[in-house]
Protein backbone atom coordinates (compact mmCIF):
# COMPACT_ATOMS: atom_id res chain seq x y z
CA UNK A 1 0.00 0.00 0.00
CA UNK A 2 1.70 3.04 -1.02
CA UNK A 3 2.36 6.15 2.01
CA UNK A 4 0.27 9.02 2.07
CA UNK A 5 2.20 11.98 1.04
CA UNK A 6 0.04 14.60 2.62
CA UNK A 7 -0.02 18.09 1.58
CA UNK A 8 4.33 18.53 1.20
CA UNK A 9 3.67 22.01 0.22
CA UNK A 10 2.05 22.79 3.50
CA UNK A 11 4.72 21.16 5.52
CA UNK A 12 7.46 22.66 3.46
CA UNK A 13 5.89 26.27 4.84
CA UNK A 14 5.51 25.21 8.18
CA UNK A 15 9.47 24.24 8.63
CA UNK A 16 10.05 27.79 7.28
CA UNK A 17 7.64 28.96 9.75
CA UNK A 18 8.55 27.16 12.68
CA UNK A 19 11.90 27.94 11.54
CA UNK A 20 11.63 31.44 11.70
CA UNK A 21 9.59 31.82 14.66
CA UNK A 22 11.98 29.69 16.77
CA UNK A 23 15.34 31.64 15.80
CA UNK A 24 15.81 33.18 18.99
CA UNK A 25 15.11 30.22 21.22
CA UNK A 26 18.67 28.44 22.20
CA UNK A 27 17.05 24.96 22.31
CA UNK A 28 15.38 24.78 19.08
CA UNK A 29 17.19 22.54 16.67
CA UNK A 30 15.87 19.14 14.03
CA UNK A 31 14.51 17.00 17.29
CA UNK A 32 12.21 20.35 18.29
CA UNK A 33 11.35 20.85 14.52
CA UNK A 34 10.47 17.45 14.29
CA UNK A 35 8.22 17.66 17.64
CA UNK A 36 6.42 20.56 16.28
CA UNK A 37 5.50 19.57 13.76
CA UNK A 38 3.96 16.33 15.11
CA UNK A 39 1.82 17.93 17.92
CA UNK A 40 0.97 20.59 15.99
CA UNK A 41 -0.92 18.12 13.20
CA UNK A 42 -1.90 15.71 15.87
CA UNK A 43 -3.54 18.22 18.13
CA UNK A 44 -5.21 20.40 15.39
CA UNK A 45 -6.56 16.71 13.80
CA UNK A 46 -7.92 15.91 17.83
CA UNK A 47 -10.00 19.28 17.25
CA UNK A 48 -10.50 19.27 13.50
CA UNK A 49 -10.64 15.30 12.46
CA UNK A 50 -7.83 16.36 10.21
CA UNK A 51 -4.14 17.54 10.79
CA UNK A 52 -2.84 20.50 9.27
CA UNK A 53 -0.69 18.96 6.84
CA UNK A 54 -1.92 15.41 7.14
CA UNK A 55 1.62 13.93 6.04
CA UNK A 56 2.22 10.81 7.71
CA UNK A 57 4.57 10.59 10.65
CA UNK A 58 6.61 7.62 12.00
CA UNK A 59 8.09 6.26 15.40
CA UNK A 60 12.25 6.97 15.12
CA UNK A 61 14.50 6.10 17.91
CA UNK A 62 13.72 9.99 19.59
CA UNK A 63 10.08 10.08 18.95
CA UNK A 64 7.66 11.35 16.10
CA UNK A 65 8.71 12.57 12.85
CA UNK A 66 7.77 13.09 9.57
CA UNK A 67 7.89 10.38 6.97
CA UNK A 68 8.94 12.38 4.16
CA UNK A 69 10.54 15.59 6.07
CA UNK A 70 14.50 14.79 4.87
CA UNK A 71 13.39 14.82 1.25
CA UNK A 72 11.33 17.82 1.32
CA UNK A 73 14.02 19.81 3.49
CA UNK A 74 16.59 18.40 1.08
CA UNK A 75 14.95 19.94 -1.63
CA UNK A 76 13.80 23.21 -0.12
CA UNK A 77 17.87 23.05 0.93
CA UNK A 78 18.75 22.82 -2.64
CA UNK A 79 16.05 25.21 -3.99
CA UNK A 80 18.18 27.79 -1.60
CA UNK A 81 14.76 28.20 0.47
CA UNK A 82 16.02 26.73 3.79
CA UNK A 83 19.19 26.52 5.50
CA UNK A 84 21.24 23.87 8.12
CA UNK A 85 22.86 25.60 10.80
CA UNK A 86 25.09 23.01 12.75
CA UNK A 87 25.73 25.10 16.16
CA UNK A 88 28.19 23.15 18.61
CA UNK A 89 27.08 22.16 21.96
CA UNK A 90 29.01 21.90 25.90
CA UNK A 91 28.21 18.36 24.91
CA UNK A 92 30.30 17.93 22.29
CA UNK A 93 27.29 17.42 20.34
CA UNK A 94 26.02 19.58 17.24
CA UNK A 95 22.28 21.25 17.30
CA UNK A 96 21.00 21.39 13.58
CA UNK A 97 19.51 24.05 13.29
CA UNK A 98 16.99 24.87 10.40
CA UNK A 99 17.00 28.72 8.96
CA UNK A 100 14.84 30.03 6.55
CA UNK A 101 16.07 31.98 3.93
CA UNK A 102 12.64 33.25 2.76
CA UNK A 103 9.73 33.93 4.76
CA UNK A 104 6.86 30.95 4.95
CA UNK A 105 3.46 31.52 2.44
CA UNK A 106 1.04 31.42 5.01
CA UNK A 107 -2.03 31.52 1.90
CA UNK A 108 -1.82 28.22 2.30
CA UNK A 109 -3.19 28.08 5.87
CA UNK A 110 -6.35 28.73 8.14
CA UNK A 111 -5.71 31.29 11.47
CA UNK A 112 -6.90 27.80 13.18
CA UNK A 113 -4.02 26.27 11.41
CA UNK A 114 -1.52 28.73 12.22
CA UNK A 115 -3.10 29.84 16.28
CA UNK A 116 -2.24 25.59 16.69
CA UNK A 117 1.23 26.05 15.58
CA UNK A 118 2.13 29.06 17.56
CA UNK A 119 0.63 27.46 20.84
CA UNK A 120 2.44 24.48 20.32
CA UNK A 121 5.64 26.71 19.70
CA UNK A 122 5.36 28.96 23.03
CA UNK A 123 4.55 25.49 25.38
CA UNK A 124 7.96 24.39 24.11
CA UNK A 125 9.84 27.93 24.42
CA UNK A 126 13.50 26.79 26.10
CA UNK A 127 12.32 23.12 26.52
CA UNK A 128 15.55 21.30 25.33
CA UNK A 129 15.62 18.38 23.31
CA UNK A 130 16.07 15.25 25.12
CA UNK A 131 12.80 17.05 27.25
CA UNK A 132 11.01 17.59 24.05
CA UNK A 133 11.82 13.97 22.71
CA UNK A 134 10.72 12.55 25.98
CA UNK A 135 7.57 14.50 26.17
CA UNK A 136 6.52 12.81 22.35
CA UNK A 137 6.56 9.18 23.68
CA UNK A 138 2.78 8.89 23.94
CA UNK A 139 0.92 5.92 23.34
CA UNK A 140 1.17 6.44 19.24
CA UNK A 141 4.79 6.28 19.26
CA UNK A 142 4.69 3.27 21.82
CA UNK A 143 2.45 1.51 19.69
CA UNK A 144 4.36 1.34 16.49
CA UNK A 145 7.58 -0.20 15.87
CA UNK A 146 10.61 1.69 14.57
CA UNK A 147 9.76 3.41 11.02
CA UNK A 148 6.07 2.18 11.77
CA UNK A 149 3.43 5.07 10.96
CA UNK A 150 1.82 6.37 13.86
CA UNK A 151 -1.73 6.70 13.36
CA UNK A 152 -3.33 10.64 13.73
CA UNK A 153 -5.92 8.78 15.36
CA UNK A 154 -4.07 8.09 18.91
CA UNK A 155 -4.79 11.47 19.59
CA UNK A 156 -7.55 9.95 21.13
CA UNK A 157 -6.03 7.92 23.87
CA UNK A 158 -5.01 9.24 27.31
CA UNK A 159 -0.89 9.33 28.02
CA UNK A 160 -0.67 8.19 31.18
CA UNK A 161 2.57 5.71 31.61
CA UNK A 162 2.20 2.53 29.68
CA UNK A 163 3.62 -0.49 31.77
CA UNK A 164 5.12 -3.06 29.48
CA UNK A 165 1.63 -4.85 29.50
CA UNK A 166 -0.61 -2.18 28.26
CA UNK A 167 2.36 -1.36 25.34
CA UNK A 168 2.18 -5.25 24.79
CA UNK A 169 -1.80 -4.97 24.63
CA UNK A 170 -2.12 -2.22 22.48
CA UNK A 171 0.34 -4.01 19.65
CA UNK A 172 -1.90 -7.07 20.00
CA UNK A 173 -5.14 -5.42 19.40
CA UNK A 174 -3.77 -4.11 16.83
CA UNK A 175 -2.62 -6.89 14.91
CA UNK A 176 -5.81 -7.98 15.45
CA UNK A 177 -7.73 -5.70 14.10
CA UNK A 178 -5.73 -4.48 10.98
CA UNK A 179 -7.68 -5.85 8.24
CA UNK A 180 -6.92 -4.97 4.25
CA UNK A 181 -10.38 -3.65 4.16
CA UNK A 182 -9.81 -1.27 7.14
CA UNK A 183 -6.81 -0.13 5.29
CA UNK A 184 -7.82 0.40 2.22
CA UNK A 185 -10.58 2.68 3.98
CA UNK A 186 -7.73 5.41 4.78
CA UNK A 187 -5.89 6.27 8.21
CA UNK A 188 -8.45 8.53 9.44
CA UNK A 189 -11.42 5.79 9.00
CA UNK A 190 -9.56 3.10 11.31
CA UNK A 191 -10.60 2.42 14.30
CA UNK A 192 -8.37 3.85 16.99
CA UNK A 193 -7.64 0.64 18.30
CA UNK A 194 -5.80 -0.36 15.60
CA UNK A 195 -3.59 2.45 15.73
Amino acid sequence: MPKNKGNEQKLAELMLYISEKCATDPTFGATKLNKILYWSDFLFYAYNDRGITDVEYQKLPYGPAPRRLAPVRDEMIANRELAIQEIPLKSGLKQKRTVNLRSADLSLFGGDEIAMVDQVIDSLHEIDAETTSKMSHEVGWWCAELGETISYNTVYFANPPLTPADRQRAKELKAKKKTPAAESKGRRQLNAVTA
